[in-house]
């Protein structure tokens, strides 16, 4: 038999998915629902607190339970890679019109906001292993967060490193004022004259730190995807590699494999 707080959790949540509590909402207050309930208030807490673990509402510090909203969700395929090779060598005004965060959720330019930063760093065990090179060579660790400008959350947690020899020649790849660059990295690594030949992802899922649910606004209970891309150029060797924290609750990974028929 399902406990007092379950059958109230199991009522608001009715109430959510019918459309009688609309995304942002205002839920009544604790003690109106305890009124309302003929239970305790501390009971109204547990029923809220399963409702947030859900994701389905929210608790805003001094304003009350309000019905989360849905956020934009990213739908990320293997097959943007192939679409940003395309574009790496359009003119820089077709390279303007589109990124792959908009291609990922169909948002425009105009409706994102970018930042990036970068810095320079001696590569540790990690990074000289994956790019074959001595510990201490020097990276230029590149960090992006884009949001849609109607949201506060960005939609990942980005931290991409360059091999900084392979791509000094060209002064503006060492700027974070020269981002968003038009086409993205491999437009920037046709500038010195990469041609990437494979892109490897390996994909796995933790709970999140404090600082990754804090900056990506996640509800309790939810878990990131962690992406590690890795992009080796036409003669196999490794020439970029990205960390990417994506939030469980809005993201959606799709591979297609096209098969050779017998």
């Amino acid at each position: 038999m399902a406990k007092a707080y379950e059958r109230i959790a199991d009522e608001l949540r009715q109430s959510i998915r019918a459309g009688e509590l609309r995304p942002g909402d205002r839920l009544p207050s604790e003690t109106k629902l305890a009124e309302d309930h003929r239970r305790s208030v501390p009971t109204i807490r547990d029923a809220l607190r399963l409702l947030q673990d859900e994701g389905l509402i929210e608790k805003l510090h001094g304003r009350g339970n309000f019905v989360r909203k849905p956020r934009t969700t990213v739908l990320r395929t293997n097959e943007r890679h192939q679409w940003e090779k395309d574009r790496a060598r359009e003119p820089e005004r077709e390279r303007l019109k589109t990124g792959s965060t908009e291609h990922d959720t169909g948002l425009t330019v105009n409706d994102l906001v970018f930042h990036a930063a970068y810095r320079e760093i001696k590569a540790g065990a990690d990074l000289a292993g994956v790019f074959d090179v001595p510990e201490g060579t020097a990276f230029i660790e590149r960090t992006f967060r884009t949001r849609y400008d109607a949201e506060n959350a960005p939609f990942t947690l980005v931290t991409s490193y360059l091999v900084r020899s392979l791509v000094e020649a060209n002064p503006d790849l060492l700027d974070a004022a020269n981002e968003p660059w038009p086409g993205g990295t491999q437009s920037q690594l046709h500038s010195v004259g990469i041609e990437l030949g494979r892109i490897e992802e390996r994909v796995t899922a933790r709970p999140p730190t404090p600082e990754e649910a804090e900056e990506l606004e996640l509800p309790p209970g939810t878990s990131v995807l962690l992406l590690r891309k890795t992009s080796y150029d036409i003669e196999g060797r490794a020439v970029e590699m990205s960390d990417v924290t994506l939030p469980g609750d809005r993201t959606e990974m799709l591979f297609t494999t096209p098969l050779e028929r017998w």
